[in-house]
């Protein structure tokens, strides 16, 4: 049964998202609110957790995983970023933007694409998120909770915790969340190709 954890989307309760950072060092999976819509997350070397994303979202091993980062800062221990694409990357984040990048060898294997060894990674511009990736000190592994043949994402916390008990460890519930996923954009084969369109907007790419 999953932990359902309440927390005000405008000032997050420390002791909360605490016990949230907790519960996902201890090996949790968690379902987590973004500025797009809701996200399944656990940590960095959490095999089990990223291979139960794979299976309630029915991925393929071309899945790209995204990298949910606090800052700049983070972000650059996992992805290789030349000067051009840093300012073009830097001049939209924090944002609903995912980044696919070269990765460094801080990233394991198991979240590469397994031909271009490229990752996902993106800095999110919501306060809860914020709040639980700076009590982290290391990024979220992550991707959209998109339920296979479900055409949107689910958009509140007591409903995830319905439909997914069984099968996440926490829910991180700070209200409505949106449905409309990162606009994804591919900077591994040193053109700009927007594979995604979503929330955030595209036309500063094109």
């Amino acid at each position: 049964m999953a932990r359902y954890f309440d927390v005000h989307p405008d000032n997050p309760q420390p002791r909360i998202i605490s016990e949230v950072a907790d519960t996902i060092r201890s090996g949790a999976l968690a379902a987590y609110p973004t500025d797009s819509c809701y996200a399944l997350g656990c940590r960095l070397g959490n095999r089990d957790g990223i291979d139960r994303i794979r299976s309630i979202r029915n991925l393929d091993d071309r899945h790209h995983f995204t990298l949910v980062c606090q800052n700049f800062a983070q972000l650059g221990q996992f992805v290789q970023v030349d000067n051009a694409v840093f300012r073009t990357v830097k001049a939209a984040t924090p944002g609903s933007y995912t980044f696919i990048l070269p990765a460094t060898k801080e990233v394991p294997r198991q979240l590469l694409h397994p031909k271009k060894k490229t990752v996902g990674v993106r800095i999110p511009d919501h306060v809860v998120t914020q709040a639980l990736l700076a009590e982290l000190g290391e990024p979220l592994v992550s991707s959209t909770l998109l339920l296979p043949d479900e055409p949107e994402p689910m958009t509140q916390g007591w409903e995830i915790k319905d439909r997914l008990d069984h099968v996440v460890d926490a829910v991180v519930d700070s209200g409505d969340c949106g449905t409309e996923p990162t606009t994804v954009v591919d900077f591994s084969s040193g053109e700009i190709e927007i594979l995604r369109r979503g929330a955030g907007d595209p036309s500063r790419f094109e």
